[in-house]
């Protein structure tokens, strides 16, 4: 288990570069936290690091539930599994033929389908400290 604290957007994002090194394609990562928490902010970071020609691309996939950032010689998809309801909702977005791709899979409220989180898979929790402060547990 690794801690790391941020006090702002930019350091979130170099806690994501730091995690990014860890990610492999094939390599999944789920986000736990709570609205506002950080994990967008996080998922650019990650990008930035991984995937820097995709970098203007990334916001919320909220609405779109799942947003792909495809670059040179690495792929993520991004998804947000806030607004499913089952696993057949799961199932109709693609998120197994994704996680099959062997691009790098991140979601966002993976507490919601703890069991379609893959063995091995990096979890990370994210917790607001304070008034601006998160801290980010990686199991």
């Amino acid at each position: 288990m690794q801690e790391f604290i941020s006090n702002s957007v930019a350091e979130t994002e170099e806690i994501a570069s730091v995690i990014a090194e860890k990610l492999k394609n094939g390599g999944f990562l789920a986000l736990y936290g709570g609205m506002g928490a950080g994990k967008t902010a996080f998922v650019r970071g990650i990008v930035k690091t991984l995937c820097p020609e995709c970098i203007e691309l990334v916001h919320s996939p909220t609405f779109a539930i799942v947003n792909e950032y495809r670059g040179n010689g690495i792929n993520i998809f991004h998804f947000d599994l806030y607004r499913l309801t089952d696993d057949d909702d799961l199932y109709s977005t693609g998120y197994y033929d994704y996680i099959e791709q062997g691009g790098i899979t991140i979601t966002e409220w993976s507490e919601l389908f703890e069991d379609a989180i893959p063995e091995g898979a990096l979890k990370l929790k994210i917790e607001h400290i304070g008034e601006s402060g998160r801290r980010f547990t990686l199991c």
